[in-house]
């Protein structure tokens, strides 16, 4: 193992997470919040010494190389290392005196998962409240992304960690170079985050509610810095404009990038865009017909107004809230757990499976079908025009046995303690297991937009952390980085 390249890419990390950390720091200076400003500065002491150790083992520029193995298997470990330092703010403060809760709501931050462990939001310093929504921000994008678009570093390396990072079943590059891929994709990035704060100031939702929330919208995180989430405003401007914008960060931004270039044909007609706006308008439909139906809201037009905010929510994955779904009727709710499964685009900041995998998976079963019918047939599975090859069919099988035992089995063992909350258990335990590892935020029952995660043992909340990761990293990086061979040679 090449552990001097392995303590230089922590170091790296470590400095980068210490110079973010100064922006809420300076925010607590400004606000007089003396006990958050003393957990900041020992964080960033920390993250300094961490980085500085790291630099000077740092290796020669021509021993930088490792496999995509270990990239993947460096990728798992470094989302905990800086889960492990993002969570000391909340704790050294006092906030969240509880390390394992503290690094709940951190891995729940930088996963962009929204679940919290919080049942009064409102009472945190704005410092914590911001840097909560700042580490959505940045597990959004991707944290490795983000290194790799401000440090020089060898391409051979980065396209190792940015293919462990990036969400989906391919990896593509915009352009040749990796770094200049992430500074396109961090640039479309910020451009759209600060025009969402923008238009929210302009829907008069106040300045620092509007950039916490805007960086909760644009990673589809959904952390929020009121207890009602977004139906605290009560606005229908500020519902509609994050409603869209939901549905923009679930797209992939090679779409934005094709538009910027001037294929905007080209962009729109991209299948797994079309796919994702058919579920989107089919599940809205349904769910409002069966509101107006049961009467659970007093007009088509309210509705229609909490229907399609929180499809946009729950398929986004970002968690935002302004009914309790709870309380809708059986038929809803299934509806919404299915497109919680489902998720977004690949290559967009959206949670869930994501909707190129079910293209993949629902063509493969027609082919396997056709090819039982037809045996000397010849059959090729194409999305957009271009044939997949064996191997990526292949592995996103993979994925979604993966995904199924994951899930039954995170289900079990949350399910082996019992805790303080009530009512329909099986129900809470198994929609608690598919919004960590969809990265939703919001449940069903004890866990709905109403509620929060605290009530679960500790035990539950490290099987529940482990499930956000496994989500965020799309499982392959977790996985190899338990295993003994993905280490021995870096």
């Amino acid at each position: 193992m090449n552990y001097r390249l392995v303590a230089l890419v922590f170091g790296e990390i470590s400095l980068i997470m210490g110079a973010l950390m100064c922006v809420p720091m300076f925010m607590a200076l400004g606000y007089g919040e003396s006990h958050t400003l003393a957990a900041y500065g020992i964080a960033i002491a920390i993250c300094v010494v961490i980085g500085g150790i790291g630099l000077a083992l740092r290796p020669p520029k021509d021993k930088r190389d490792f496999r995509p193995t270990s990239g993947f298997a460096m990728c798992g470990v470094m989302w905990i290392v800086i889960s492990l330092i993002g969570a000391l703010p909340y704790c050294i403060s006092g906030y969240i005196p509880n390390y394992i809760d503290a690094l709940f709501e951190t891995i729940s931050g930088f996963t962009t998962t929204g679940a919290s462990i919080l049942a009064e939001v409102e009472i945190m310093p704005k410092s914590l409240l911001f840097w909560r929504s700042l580490t959505q921000w940045l597990g959004g994008m991707g944290v490795l992304v983000f290194a790799i678009a401000i440090l020089p570093s060898n391409d051979k390396m980065s396209t190792a960690l940015a293919r462990a990072e990036t969400p989906g079943p391919q990896f593509g590059k915009l352009v040749s170079k990796l770094r200049f891929t992430s500074r396109i994709l961090y640039a479309i990035y910020i451009v759209m985050t600060l025009l969402l704060v923008v238009i929210l100031c302009i829907c008069k939702m106040p300045v620092f509610d509007s950039f916490c929330h805007a960086f909760s919208t644009a990673s589809t995180g959904g952390f929020s810095v009121k207890n009602a989430s977004i139906g605290a405003y009560n606005s229908v401007s500020i519902e509609v404009v994050i409603t869209i914008f939901m549905i923009l960060f679930s797209i992939n931004f090679n779409v934005y990038f094709m538009i910027i270039i001037g294929h905007f044909i080209k962009a729109i007609r991209n299948e797994e865009l079309i796919c994702m706006f058919i579920i989107f308008f089919v599940a809205l439909t349904a769910v409002t017909i069966d509101l107006c139906v049961r009467h659970t809201y007093d007009s088509v037009g309210e509705a229609l107004r909490y229907s399609s905010f929180n499809i946009a929510s729950v398929m986004s994955t970002t968690g935002f809230g302004t009914a309790d779904f709870t309380g809708w009727s059986t038929l809803s709710q299934v509806i919404l757990v299915g497109v919680m499964c489902i998720g977004g685009m690949a290559g967009s900041t959206a949670g869930g499976m994501k909707v190129s995998r079910l293209m993949i998976v629902t063509k493969s079963s027609f082919l396997s079908l056709k090819k039982n019918l037809s045996p000397r047939s010849v059959y090729t599975l194409k999305i957009d025009g271009k044939p997949l090859s064996e191997n990526t069919i292949s592995s996103v099988q993979t994925f979604f046995l993966l995904y199924v035992i994951i899930i039954v089995v995170s289900t079990l063992l949350i399910s082996i303690e019992t805790h303080s909350m009530s009512g329909n258990m099986f129900e809470t335990n198994l929609t608690a297991v598919i919004s960590c590892f969809n990265n939703i935020g919001p449940g069903l029952g004890a866990v709905g937009p109403a509620g929060n995660f605290g009530g679960y043992s500790l035990f539950a909340k490290l099987v529940l952390c482990c499930d956000m990761l496994l989500g965020r990293l799309e499982i392959l990086p977790i996985l190899l980085m338990v295993a003994p061979r993905s280490w021995k040679r870096v």
